[in-house]
């Protein structure tokens, strides 16, 4: 694992996890996450577009060394694609808020339902972060759904 790159990919050795590696490696989008939602939307939004940028050819790099499409021991898309489950909701920064979200996403995730499935399709690597974009854009939806009516029910108390 002397590869900078293929320790980026499988998010310094995270995905090499003998069970559930997309699970155990994106728990080191946890950290990221919490921290992007302590600063400015635009910041969050700029930081997490050249993460997403960034992974494409890194784990296209990865797949084409590893010889498998989507290999799961690369975990740097769901790392740097699960602060867009979070994007803008101050409120994720609460454990249960963002332990949730995590959840969410990973049941999307791993469970593929499309539209996600037909991300993968996608060539060159952008499938591959693609998907977990979508996954986190749907867990997002989820989430936002989720504090409103929260916030709702809290308000009518």
């Amino acid at each position: 694992m002397a590869d900078p790159l293929m320790m980026l990919a499988t998010g310094f050795g995270l995905g090499l996890s003998p069970w559930a590696s997309g699970t155990v490696g994106s728990l080191a989008s946890l950290p990221l996450a919490w921290w992007l939602l302590g600063r400015a939307r635009r910041v969050q939004v700029a930081v997490t577009l050249a993460l997403l940028i960034a992974a494409v050819p890194i784990c296209h790099l990865a797949e084409e060394s590893l010889g498998g499409k989507d290999d799961g021991r690369i975990v740097l898309d769901e790392i740097v694609a699960f602060p867009v489950a979070v994007l803008g909701l101050a409120a994720a920064r609460q454990p249960l808020a963002m332990a949730s979200a995590f959840v969410v996403y990973r049941v999307f995730d791993s469970t593929k339902p499309p539209p996600i499935s037909l991300a993968e399709a996608v060539p060159g690597g952008a499938g591959i972060v693609l998907d977990d974009v979508i996954a986190a854009l749907m867990t997002w939806l989820v989430m936002a759904l989720g504090l409103m009516l929260w916030r709702r029910r809290q308000a009518s108390s």
